[in-house]
């Protein structure tokens, strides 16, 4: 499977296009030429991509019902082997190929056993290239199957084969083992795996797919111990225990998560739904084990179907009698955690992301199973039915208190003149993709910053103090927070859009880079969680689309005469320290700890934090939303306890200030 690319050179007579323009890109070629094409980026989202490739592999497995058991390891030099005990790839000539059917999975795009609905009735690749990406984009891969009382190996370099397949052994035993080393021509900004980033998606798979284990474990370093770090990821009640697990630091209403599951119009639906004392909604969907961050049909048909039976029962139980309120769907589903989950014979993603799933006999086969369990759920627990529409009929009343607070910031979100905040400090430029927004603590910092930025095109907002922690507020408190109002107009963002009313609008969003800029201290990282918090609960398709950005000023400015260095870290200074301080005394080098942005100049902020030549800024992103999901709300909820265990655990990277 060749992939055609128009190829040009500065020096070549643009006006001459021929056949002789046109370069065929054989094999795998074509994924080390446009490995983005593929696998989304080559940063650290792609590095893990890889990961998630060889276990969708063993996980389809699993769901055709011939794998239990799938085995991560990240070996020194952060190398990947993942194991599973499932039938193990074929390794027999391929009738058409001419060579072993394993050589063609591994090396050839769109190939795999995910076509032919014989072998895999649901699976997570879909379009074919999962594997034989992974090989093209590892310097070294060696898979080796375990079959028919054989041990079958081939080893790869950047995808091409470097023997026939061959039997290395004998064994009882069944299944695939996938070993690959990521190249870091491919990879060059970094090949290093994030234990946390891979745990989460398997316990997430765990979840998803109940019954099976995954263990997860990283062998590049000891610990003090001696061992090695290691976690089990194993569920017997699936979407229930995950929407447990999710709602693990807030206050649920019943005792335990309403379980849905069944087959309905030939669709397997199963999802799981719990009521919290929280004002926000977070209901998290999957298709074959897919995570589709923009919903789709299956949401959609959850939502009919839940806020018809909540609203039938409620009327017919005479809740609504005296509600001088219209109750919305939006009311149904504040405090509500879920977790939908389909199996789709042929799923049909809107775009190659499969963020967002478009058959449209998925809706009324959701509805039909919410229905149905849900209504005899309520009809069978009346005090927890009752429990739940008043949290509806409380949601209806805080909703119009804030609807008029949402106005409020409406009204005074007009671009221009009078409708920016008095604090914003404007740029020169209006093109949004130029801009830049500081977000800034407090007034001080704000006015070094306005000295030392770029005028033309950095806008800086000081806010003062921490603002409100939305993960604990009523939705019309949160418009009504002064600082929040001015976040809202100064970004030229808008709450509602035609087919959603609390949905974000940022067709007017003035700036297409919003950093946000604190100190380097504790109190500076805990304003930057709440502001995160913030954009994660009410403007998250801007850090979906890439807008939102965390600023690293320095900690340390190392200084001797008139050498001198900035540092981030400990490290970075003790190196700084020895190499100023040269053959003279230790005392000669001055070592200044910077613990707010006001105690440097203009000049030294923008050198260090905002220039865009020499700045470092940290992107957010949203990996596993489930998972962002449930550490925001235990690191801004009430629970103290997840809290304080979660400091411990990564107490290795916390800075206490004295």
């Amino acid at each position: 499977m060749g992939c055609y690319l128009i190829m040009s050179e500065e020096n070549q007579d643009k006006s001459n296009y021929s056949a002789d323009n046109i370069q065929v890109l054989e094999g795998l070629e074509a994924v080390r030429k446009r490995p983005s094409m593929y696998i989304g980026d080559t940063g650290m989202k792609g590095l893990h991509h890889l990961v998630y490739e060889v276990v969708d592999n063993s996980i389809d497995e699993a769901m055709a019902g011939y794998c239990d058991t799938i085995n991560v390891f990240i070996l020194p030099g952060n190398a990947i082997s993942v194991s599973d005990n499932g039938r193990g790839i074929p390794t027999g000539i391929h009738t058409k190929e001419k060579r072993s059917a394993l050589e063609v999975v591994m090396t050839v795009l769109h190939a795999g056993g995910k076509f032919d609905k014989d072998t895999y009735k649901v699976s997570g690749g879909l379009h074919g290239v999962g594997v034989s990406c992974v090989n093209a984009l590892s310097i070294h891969m060696k898979t080796t199957v375990y079959r028919e009382g054989k041990i079958f190996q081939q080893e790869y370099e950047k995808g091409k084969p470097q023997y026939d397949v061959k039997v290395v052994g004998e064994s009882d035993k069944n299944g695939t083992t996938q070993y690959f080393q990521p190249d870091p021509e491919i990879f060059s900004l970094t090949t290093e795996y994030k234990y946390d980033t891979l745990a989460a998606r398997l316990r997430e798979l765990a979840f998803l797919n109940k019954g099976i284990t995954l263990t997860l474990t990283d062998e590049r370093e000891k610990n003090d111990d001696g061992t090695y770090t290691s976690d089990e990821f194993h569920s017997e009640g699936g979407l229930a225990e995950f929407v447990k697990y999710l709602d693990g630091t807030r206050t649920p209403l019943i005792p335990e998560p309403i379980y849905i599951e069944g087959t309905k119009q030939g669709l397997p639906v199963e999802l799981a739904l719990q009521y919290n004392d929280s004002y926000t909604e977070n209901v998290h969907s999957y298709v074959n084990n897919i995570n589709t961050i923009e919903g789709g049909t299956h949401v959609a048909g959850f939502r009919r179907g839940l806020t018809r039976t909540l609203k039938n029962y409620a009327e017919k139980e005479g809740f609504l009698k005296n509600m001088k309120i219209e109750i919305s769907g939006d009311d149904f589903r504040e405090g509500l955690t879920a977790v939908i989950s389909v199996k789709v014979a042929e799923p049909q993603f809107e775009g190659q992301t499969k963020t967002k799933l478009g058959n449209n006999e998925v809706m009324g086969a959701v509805d039909m199973a919410v229905g149905e369990i849900l209504g005899n759920y309520l009809e069978e627990h009346p005090r927890e039915a009752k429990m739940i529409v008043q949290k509806v009929i409380i949601a209806a009343t805080a909703r119009a208190a804030a609807r008029k607070a949402r106005e409020m910031v409406q009204r005074k979100n007009v671009m221009g003149g009078s409708g920016l905040p008095g604090k914003l400090s404007d740029c020169a430029n209006s093109d949004p993709a130029l801009c830049e927004l500081y977000l800034v603590e407090g007034d001080s910092a704000g006015g070094t910053a306005k000295q030392g930025r770029d005028r033309e095109f950095q806008a800086i907002l000081p806010l003062r103090g921490k603002i409100l922690n939305v993960e604990k507020a009523m939705e019309h408190k949160i418009y009504e927070n002064e600082e929040i109002k001015n976040m809202f107009t100064g970004l030229g963002v808008s709450i509602g859009t035609p087919d959603d009313a609390k949905a974000l609008n940022i067709s007017k969003l003035r700036y297409h880079k919003i950093v946000i800029m604190t100190d380097a201290d504790v109190d500076g990282s805990h304003i930057t969680t709440l502001i995160l918090t913030f954009f994660f609960r009410y403007m998250k398709e801007l850090i979906e689309y890439g807008y939102v950005y965390v600023a690293s000023p320095p900690l340390y400015l190392v200084k001797k005469g008139k050498d001198f260095e900035y540092c981030w870290t400990e490290e970075q200074r003790d190196v700084a320290v020895q190499r100023l301080k040269g053959a003279g005394k230790e005392d000669s080098v001055h070592i200044q700890r910077y613990k707010g942005l006001g105690e440097m100049n203009a000049e030294q902020l923008w050198e260090t934090t905002m220039n865009p030549a020499t700045r470092t800024l940290k992107r957010a992103s949203i990996e596993n939303a489930a998972e962002c999901d449930h550490t925001f709300s235990m690191l801004m909820g009430d629970e103290v306890g997840p809290r304080r265990e979660f400091i411990e655990k990564n107490a290795k990277y916390a800075k206490i200030d004295t």
